[in-house]
């Protein structure tokens, strides 16, 4: 029969086995659902950097610039120059019936709606 070993006792306290503890451990989970292409688009990109495919999407999470979708505000804008098009489109229709000098005055007063909006746009966007 084998005997429990002593350890040794140089300096009073009893020597750490196994592995290191982490500072920061990952406890939580993310699961994320993916196509069999996009699985294979980011295991490639994860190979050509050397990473794991975890390591690369953490990193990628981490660094990515997500963009917000337009606002109400920038919603109603889009939606009046929709609107501003389908009235151009028919100014020119009668622009070609009825001659274009007869809708100057019009097409002139759209022209500043429009510049007007796309100022407000491009100021909101910066």
């Amino acid at each position: 029969m084998k005997q429990p070993t002593k350890e040794k006792e140089t300096s009073g306290k009893k020597r750490k086995r196994g592995r290191p503890k982490k500072a920061i451990t990952r406890s939580g989970s993310l699961v994320v659902r993916l196509t069999p292409t996009e699985r294979l688009a980011i295991a490639g990109k994860a190979r050509s950097a050397g990473m794991r495919i975890s390591d690369w999407f953490r990193r990628a999470a981490k660094v990515a610039v997500i963009r917000p979708r337009l606002s109400k505000e920038e919603t109603g804008y889009l939606r009046t120059l929709s609107g501003m098009a389908n009235n151009l489109n028919q100014l020119t229709k009668l622009a070609h019936t009825n001659g274009l000098v007869s809708l100057m005055a019009d097409l002139r007063r759209l022209l500043y709606k429009v510049e007007v909006l796309l100022e407000r746009i491009g100021r909101d966007d910066s």
